[in-house]
């Protein structure tokens, strides 16, 4: 099996001349060049003897999910001869070292990234002149440790400086920051500092006490909307083991939870620097059914406890499985079998079927070419499931698996082996078992913006986060669009969202511990990592050739450490020039975003403009329907059109005023239902968001959303950001929800929705309802107009479905133009609540259900 990962140990020299190499890659290495190190071990920050270390400083810096970090050290070298001091750090897989400094008595070495052939050329020199600092990279289960060592003479001065640059990734519903904290000694001055700055708002940051209860109640959380601060300084008394002791308590893992606030599930545009990013991370909407098949290893190398952790594993994923899922299994060793040739449901007799399959598989044997197995494999999949590849150790072929998975529009994940191995693969399995969206791509109007990354996606998945970003190309553009199309569960979506260009600029200026560059930075952390995980696909020399020419490009104008770069470290000893060498561990590819969705080209788009149709009824709720007696609570459901034929109707609940006016208790419309029984969809709309139902999937969207959802090709749902809702059922009605809102802190008034309805509307004869049975306008004449009690309203006769009926002349709000004053227009209002004037008593409009159609009987 090929060797998946990469410990370089180099030697190092007794003076302070240093070159050194931080060394690995997916290629193939050079005999001799290297020494391999399979050593993993827990490494102290600081390490030497008689050493003095001054300050141990850690501080990261996120903004807008983009991580900037700084690990800081200070020390001196305490004994009477030279020796060798060590600085070690643990960096997530996924970060990308862009700089690397070092002071040796006032000697300034600075990194720069260079291209990998050139940092060999000038490791291969600094070895031939016995000039060489030693550096160690080695695999952990989720860092890469970084290690130099240096050896310098008695009394000096050793100044550490570490960068790394990450994308938070979103799981379980929440972004992990973790530090590991190691110093393996007592430091006078140690600090963790974590900086957080989110646009949006932050909806919470935790700092579990992840380094043990030794320390608990010393992590302190300053919290704002927009920022937080995390802050670990233990003194030097509470960093000791006991009271007395002269070792270090710290040795661990520090870490921040938090996640933002998400007012709308088209996402969060962000413009800055130039570039942009989009984040996209929807909520509440109704999983889709998987399609998904499990790959598993079963030649030789997974004999004993690792298949014993996969059976495991497998059954308790295989009882996760929801009864709408289809699955299949393959197992391939020098052979490729099957379970099933066919994706089958995941019902409770197949699911017990496959458990037992699993629990039979017997590890034997060896591989056949890996091409004959990818070829296989590709061959029994299809275009409408994904492929998840796990591989337990580090004595698979990861690279294959990995592979795999991208070409069948997957992930592959490994399994560190060790007593928690099953865990990881039922955690793994849980991040991908609710897909909420399928077939998603975000794009921008034409002309706006280049560069643009992956921008189509397989699947979202619950919890999680898809990131897009790129470049503006007009330079005069004020404001940018995204708009973003999606499938879920019989619903397909098309959001929009909007961001202005200038006004984060001017945000991030004015924040201190912000970092202004992450947009840029972003862009090119997720392109690299497209391109890395592009470049394993590629399918010719020539295609390989050219995507590493613009990764190393990108790499050495961002300055990030790749498998294709390195970093030189170059300062001045007495007018001679001194280089260190740095470049990217082995097994690095854990880039920010699955590469199982090729990179693509943005799409030009033309908004969509909305037109007013004509509308009839005024809003708030019509005077006819009966007041609430003394309660602010919802207590009125009036059927307002209701057509039992087309199997449509549309029903209000009615809520109170905050108190009493005039002794009187205002009510409004709180909520509108809008129900298609032929069709299986309800749409509800509140004041505080809107719910669509269909089946057994429940969709919420919020009024911040700006979004067209088409339900069964036939129900076409439009939201107008923080406006109206538009429910067109085919093309025979068309029905609107203005949403009004009132001052939060307003006495008396809530918020309330206005009805309105298109004049168009195709009904049947039996449309009946407190609205419906105007749907034909009934003859009415109104005579004998005089003064009435109130000299500004006029009072006169009506006569109307052979009934006469005192009525009274006053203002209604119109707030089809103006949604937040309304115009006045003249309305008659009947008293004695209608009664005459409908049909029947208006108690029997109330029904029991939203989605109640009204008796028969009242007609």
């Amino acid at each position: 099996m090929k060797i998946l990962f990469l410990l370089c140990v180099l030697l190092f020299s007794q003076s302070c001349a240093f070159e050194f190499i931080i060394d690995g890659g997916w290629e193939s290495e050079p005999s001799g060049s290297l020494e391999i190190n399979h050593n993993s071990g827990r490494q102290k920050a600081i390490q030497g003897n008689d050493i003095t270390v001054k300050s141990y400083k850690v501080e990261s810096r996120i903004t807008s999910r983009f991580t900037h970090t700084t690990v800081k050290s200070s020390v001196i070298n305490s004994g009477a001869n030279s020796q060798s001091i060590g600085f070690n750090v643990q960096i997530p897989k996924r970060a990308f070292i862009n700089n690397f400094t070092m002071n040796v008595n006032g000697i300034t070495f600075v990194g720069s990234v260079k291209e990998k052939s050139v940092a060999r050329n000038l490791y291969t020199q600094a070895r031939a002149r016995g000039k060489a600092a030693g550096i160690v990279r080695t695999n952990s289960q989720a860092m890469e440790n970084f290690r130099t060592e240096v050896t310098v003479p008695p009394g000096s001065l050793v100044e550490f400086e570490l960068h790394y640059q990450e994308i938070m990734q979103r799981k379980f519903g929440f972004y992990t920051h973790t530090l590991h904290i190691q110093p393996g000694r007592l430091v006078p001055l140690l600090q963790v500092d974590v900086y957080i700055f989110e646009p949006k708002g932050i909806k919470f940051v935790t700092a579990p006490n992840t380094l043990g209860e030794h320390f608990a109640g010393l992590t302190k959380i300053i919290h704002t909307k927009e920022k937080a601060h995390v802050v670990f300084k233990p003194t030097l008394q509470q960093q000791r083991k006991c009271e007395n002791c002269t070792e270090s308590a710290i040795d661990g893992v520090f870490t921040v939870n938090y996640d933002v606030e998400r007012d709308s599930n088209a996402g969060e545009l962000q413009v800055s620097d130039g570039h942009f990013v989009q984040f996209f991370a929807p909520s509440d909407l109704s999983p889709l059914s998987k399609n998904i098949v499990f790959v598993i290893d079963v030649s030789g190398s997974m004999w004993g406890l690792k298949m014993k952790q996969t059976v495991e594993a497998m059954k308790a994923i295989l009882d996760d499985l929801m009864i709408d899922d289809n699955f299949s299994i393959i197992d391939f060793n020098h052979n490729v079998r099957c379970w099933n040739e066919d994706l089958v449901q995941a019902s409770s007799i197949n699911v017990e079927d496959a458990k037992k399959y699993v629990q039979n598989i017997k590890p034997n044997g060896g591989e056949i070419k890996l091409s004959t197995i990818q070829k296989n494999v590709k061959r029994v999949m299809k275009q409408d499931f994904s492929l998840f590849s796990l591989g337990i150790g580090f004595d698979v072929d990861f690279d294959f698996l990995e592979r795999i998975a991208m070409e069948n529009r997957g992930i592959a994940q490994r399994i560190y082996a060790n007593h928690d191995a099953a865990d990881q693969l039922k955690k793994f399995y849980s991040q991908v078992s609710s897909p909420l969206l399928r077939t998603i791509t975000i794009h921008f109007p034409e002309d706006t913006v280049n560069n643009v990354t992956n921008n189509r996606f397989d699947k979202f998945f619950s919890g999680s986060e898809l990131i897009v970003a790129g470049k503006l190309q007009v330079s005069d553009l004020s404001t940018l669009q995204s708009f973003i199309t999606a499938s879920a569960a019989n619903m397909d979506l098309n959001l929009q969202t909007e961001a202005d260009v200038q006004e984060l600029d001017s945000t991030l200026s004015s924040h201190q511990h912000s970092f202004t560059g992450f947009a840029r930075q972003m862009w090119a952390y997720i392109t690299v990592n497209q391109l890395l995980a592009e470049r394993v696909l590629a399918p010719s020399a020539v295609r390989k050739r050219k995507i590493t020419q613009r990764i190393v490009a990108l790499a050495v104008e961002h300055q990030f450490v790749t498998p294709l770069t390195a970093m030189l470290v170059e300062g001045e000893e007495n007018g001679t020039p001194e280089r260190l060498i740095a470049d990217s561990p082995k097994d690095s590819k854990h880039g920010c975003c699955s590469a199982a969705n090729s990179v693509s080209r943005p799409i030009g788009v033309q908004q969509v403009v909305y037109q007013s149709p004509p509308w009839v009824l005024p809003s708030p709720a019509p005077t006819f329907l009966a007041e609430a007696s003394g309660t602010q609570e919802s207590v009125l459901s009036g059927h307002i059109p209701g057509d039992i034929n087309s199997g449509v109707t549309v029903n209000g609940l009615l809520v109170g005023s905050k108190k009493m006016k005039n002794n009187k208790l205002n009510t409004y419309f709180g909520t509108i239902s809008i129900y298609s029984e032929r069709d299986g969809v309800q749409v509800i709309v509140g004041t505080e968001r809107i719910e669509l139902k269909e089946s057994r999937n429940n969709h919420f969207f919020s009024w911040q959303d700006a979004a067209e959802l088409l339900l069964h090709s036939k129900v076409m749902v439009t939201i107008v950001k923080e406006e109206q809702v538009t429910v067109r059922i085919g093309d025979r009605i068309s029905v609107t929800v203005l949403l009004h809102r009132v001052w939060k802190k307003h006495p008396v008034q809530v918020d309330f929705l206005g009805f309105y309805i298109n004049n168009n509307n195709l009904y049947s004869p039996q449309v009946h309802g407190l609205i419906g049975q105007f749907s034909k306008e009934p003859g009415v004449m109104v005579y004998g107009v005089h003064e009435g009690a109130d000299p500004k309203k006029k009072e006169a006769i009506m006569e109307v479905k052979g009934n006469k009926l005192a009525v009274t002349r006053g203002w209604q709000k119109d707030y089809r133009q103006d949604r937040k004053r309304g115009s006045n227009v003249y309305c008659w209002f009947i008293h004695n609540s209608g009664k005459g004037f409908i049909d029947g008593h208006y108690s029997s409009y109330i029904l029991p259900q939203l989605n109640s159609f009204l008796p028969t009987n009242v007609r």
